[in-house]
């Protein structure tokens, strides 16, 4: 697995330690996060408030995985985020909300980025 340099925060993105972990344990880089924030594939509600999940499918015909990312929005700089980013395996229902693994909402909720 290629390791890549962690994401710094600049005036367009705003990088959580909970993405940057994420990032590093599903192999994603910060282009790619990127990438599927400017060009989603499917945009749904986040399940913290204000927040919008955006998804690109990725894998094969055969095994099918889709990789999501969370963010919210500033209302006054128009600066992104960047909450969490996931691989979800196989091809998730169309919702309102995402599906976001159990683990991953607990996380967030301990580290209060969510209620």
């Amino acid at each position: 697995m290629q390791l890549h340099k962690p994401p710094k925060s600049d005036k367009k993105y705003y990088w959580t330690n909970h993405v940057m972990r994420k990032m590093l344990y599903y192999g994603l880089s910060p282009d790619r996060v990127k990438r599927i924030i400017a060009n989603p594939k499917r945009r749904e509600n986040g399940v913290a408030e204000k927040t919008v999940a955006v998804m690109q499918p990725s894998g094969t015909k055969i095994k099918p995985t889709e990789v999501w990312a969370m963010y919210q929005t500033k209302p006054r700089s128009g600066q992104k985020i960047v909450i969490t980013a996931w691989r979800y395996p196989g091809v998730s229902p169309v919702r309102d909300q995402i599906p976001i693994p159990r683990d991953i909402i607990e996380e967030l909720r301990a580290e209060g980025v969510i209620k």
